[in-house]
């Protein structure tokens, strides 16, 4: 069912926060992600706006907020948001509703409001939750298409008719600014034929996009239907699945491992199912080459309203700065997020609270929005060549690689995700 809009997605109201009101901000009051910050005084959870962090346990104890709103706020301000997303949806747009008013021009609790506000750049962004499970799906028909002309063959059929994904190692998803440790692995060195243990040689990235799950989910045995499936996103961050492509090259038999598991980064914020609403549109049609939606995963919400416009970019930065090298849309993948999740559960497999699925690379027909190395450069066949004269065919250490994200609409003001960054570092050989 849609989410209905509200006052909080009214693109006429500011904040008495200037920060708040700057159009460039990815917090603007219609936003109010969570997320899980530390001050110097433990970690806990808040709501972020503009360029500063709103700490709910102030406001608690300040008894700025009243029933179903400070109740929720309670639950909010603990070190883990994983208790959140076992609250009512209802319970949680009472909770940003009461946020949107408290910190909106001619609040009439201003001063209580402003006492609980602490600045972002003074704080350290903590992981929201630790996921009960992570899942890495397969979903952009270009990303797929172009992997199989590199490789020289043709792509299985089953991309067509379901969303291809593999489960990941949710110990290793870490929080923006985590950094990216080289792995060390079993690698055929290019030109060669003999297996060789070092660091990996092909480290890329992919620009991806996730949404966490709320509970209660499916037992076991049971399966989750397109209906249903919509209510149990509760909302969704950036995300960039670092892949070691020469470890993973050679391990591919039975699937992903080690080339994946060794550092998932997501963005700390998670933006809202209900801020997302006005950014809802049509999920992916499909030719008449193209296979049907098989009936599980059909449903006349979803074709109307499963897809989400936002904009994706990475920029990459060698040592002379960022720049921008992909620029693609979430609106572009074959696949919605609710499609992911019915086919998850499809065989029986239990949802759990706070699981995390990702979309997989997120690309898009044109160039620029081809969303990692190995599409950029075909292989290493192109190398990417930057601004400052150098060149790039995978990352190399030192190189920073970012992702930011924009849902934008006509008519609503846009919101974003926060950044989804992380430097490289050299490998740390094996003892």
């Amino acid at each position: 069912m849609p989410i209905e809009l509200n006052a909080t997605h009214d693109p006429q109201r500011r904040s008495f926060l200037p920060s708040a009101n700057d159009e460039a901000t990815d917090f603007p009051i219609q936003n109010l992600p969570f997320g899980v910050f530390d001050d110097g005084k433990g970690s806990r959870g808040g709501v972020a706006l503009g360029d500063q962090v709103i700490d709910l346990a102030a406001l608690v104890e300040a008894n700025a907020l009243s029933g179903t709103a400070a109740q929720v706020a309670a639950i909010a301000s603990r070190p883990s948001l994983a208790d959140l997303f076992e609250v009512p949806t209802a319970d949680l747009s009472a909770l940003r509703a009461a946020l949107s008013d408290l910190y909106a021009e001619g609040s009439s609790q201003r001063d209580a409001a402003q006492t609980a506000l602490i600045p972002a750049a003074s704080v350290t962004m903590k992981l929201p939750a630790k996921p009960a499970a992570f899942t890495d799906f397969c979903t952009s028909a270009d990303h797929i298409l172009r992997m199989a002309q590199f490789g020289g063959r043709a792509p299985q059929p089953a991309w067509a008719t379901l969303p291809v994904a593999y489960n990941g190692r949710a110990s290793s998803i870490a929080v923006s600014g985590t950094p990216v440790i080289r792995p060390m692995g079993q690698v055929v060195p290019f030109g060669e034929s003999q297996m060789t243990f070092s660091p990996e040689p092909m480290l890329d990235f992919e620009v991806e996009f996730g949404a966490w799950l709320r509970g209660p989910g499916n037992a076991l045995g049971e399966s989750i239907s397109m209906a249903r499936a919509d209510e149990l996103l509760f909302g969704c961050c950036l995300v960039n699945d670092w892949s070691a492509r020469a470890i993973q090259f050679y391990e591919m038999i039975l699937g992903p491992h080690l080339g994946k598991s060794f550092l998932t980064t997501i963005s700390p914020w998670i933006v809202t199912m209900e801020a997302l609403a006005p950014f809802r549109i049509a999920g992916r049609g499909r030719s008449d080459e193209e296979p049907e939606v098989p009936a599980y995963l059909n449903d006349p919400f979803d074709r109307e309203a499963g897809g989400l416009n936002i904009e994706l970019s990475a920029e990459i930065d060698t040592g002379s700065g960022p720049q921008r090298i992909v620029r693609t849309n979430v609106a572009e993948l074959f696949w919605t997020l609710a499609q992911m999740v019915v086919h998850q559960a499809s065989g029986g497999a239990p949802l759990e609270t706070a699981d995390l699925i990702a979309t997989g690379t997120v690309s898009g027909a044109a160039d620029e929005a081809r969303a990692c190395l190995v599409e950029i450069t075909e292989l290493g066949k192109k190398p990417l060549e930057l601004a400052d004269g150098t060149t790039r065919v995978m990352l190399e250490d030192g190189d920073t690689l970012a992702i930011r994200g924009r849902a934008m609409a006509e008519g609503y003001v846009p919101i974003g995700f926060g950044e989804c960054s992380g430097t490289i570092m050299a490998a740390r050989p094996n003892t």
